[in-house]
């Protein structure tokens, strides 16, 4: 099913709609992982004031963590969030975000992560690379022992999680963003559909949600699709994979809409992503800006998806759980190219260790 809607692009000459749409993209991109599109230019105070006060903030979870990763050393000199400094975001797909301030609401066995992200945006900031890691992984939690990573988010919240993923990488955080997919359903509805491929009939509760092929679809049909995970060839690394697809659907449609050149679709969107985020308090609206601006070369194209590598599935030691086991081999080896900012070289020779995102999805 193709989409109907005129390109908003279509007068401007080929070479330049290319450029600009790729910047739109990445703009979009950004917002959803940190609100970054908030540098676009909405410049009236009430409005900014307004998408400010719309943003969760969850205090400082970096305060007491000890025994950090050490900052890197390659721009000593460089401000915080600024060109010159590589930058780490920590992305979480919670299953709600309620309460996401105070972590003493949380309960053991609730709340656990649905999705974890790595955002690395280089120093220069020509590309970035958002990296998953599987939910499932079975990693050391500090204080509680081995455990599936997702249960870190829920034993101590999003200071303890952050302290897990240091802990499992070696790579300093610097922020934190937290949404949830039902929050992902709201900003695909305000697009009026994302337009994604679905490989096979998709049910829920015995009803057709999505026939196969190329179809726009809703929030609560893209959310059907991504949570599907049984039925899929490689069980949750193919829900993965479809998490990252309907993130790309959203960047794609945006674009497409030219949502981030018109005020009465901008605004509406950036009110949605806006009541869609958590943030740590350090990463500000200023923080926001300053960022996009620095990335307002990168293209589309720069942007890659891609899960870490794994070596495959296995049980708890207790044998109650299926769980994923790292290949810490390749997994470290990634995340020492990540704290030295080598991403793009680690993937041109590792290509084979990674769960790239390709055109096509299972």
């Amino acid at each position: 099913m193709s989409d109907p809607t005129p390109d908003p692009d279509r007068s401007v000459a080929p070479g330049r709609r290319r450029r600009m749409r790729s910047r739109r993209v990445l703009l979009i991109a950004m917002s959803l992982i940190g609100l970054l599109v908030v540098g676009v230019g909405v410049g009236a105070g009430v409005i900014t004031s307004r998408l400010n006060g719309n943003i969760e903030r969850i205090g400082d979870p970096f305060e007491a963590l000890p025994n950090r990763p050490a900052v890197p050393t390659s721009a000593p000199d460089a401000i915080a969030d600024s060109p010159g400094k590589p930058l780490n975001i920590l992305v979480v797909g919670s299953d709600s975000r309620v309460s996401a301030g105070d972590p003493s609401q949380w309960a053991k066995g609730g709340q656990r992560t649905d999705a974890i992200m790595i955002l690395h945006l280089p120093a220069d900031r020509k590309s970035a690379y958002l990296m998953s890691i599987p939910r499932d992984s079975w990693v050391d939690i500090p204080g509680h022992g081995t455990a599936k990573v997702n249960a870190a988010f829920s034993y101590g919240g999003p200071a303890l999680l952050i302290q897990t993923i240091e802990q499992l990488t070696q790579v300093r955080i610097d922020h934190l963003a937290i949404s949830d997919f039902e929050s992902f359903t709201s900003m695909t509805d305000a697009l009026g559909g994302v337009q994604i491929t679905v490989p096979v009939d998709t049910y829920r509760d015995g009803k057709l949600v999505a026939a196969a092929g190329t179809q726009l679809l809703d929030g609560a049909q893209a959310l059907t699709y991504v949570r599907e995970r049984y039925t899929l060839a490689r069980g949750d690394f193919d829900r993965v994979q479809r998490q990252q697809n309907w993130m790309r659907a959203i960047f794609t449609r945006a674009a497409s809409k030219g949502t981030l050149t018109s005020p009465t679709t901008l605004l509406p969107f950036l009110d949605t992503v806006t009541k869609s985020v958590a943030v740590d308090d350090g990463f500000t609206l200023g923080t926001m800006r300053s960022l996009a601006v620095s990335m307002r070369g990168v293209r589309a194209k720069d942007v890659t998806f891609f899960t870490v590598p794994v070596a495959g599935t296995g049980r708890s030691p207790d044998g109650r759980q299926s769980i994923v086991n790292l290949n810490r081999k390749a997994f470290d080896e990634l995340m020492v190219a990540v704290a030295n900012d080598k991403v793009a070289a680690y993937l041109a020779d590792h290509s084979d260790d990674v769960d790239t995102l390709k055109a096509a999805v299972s």
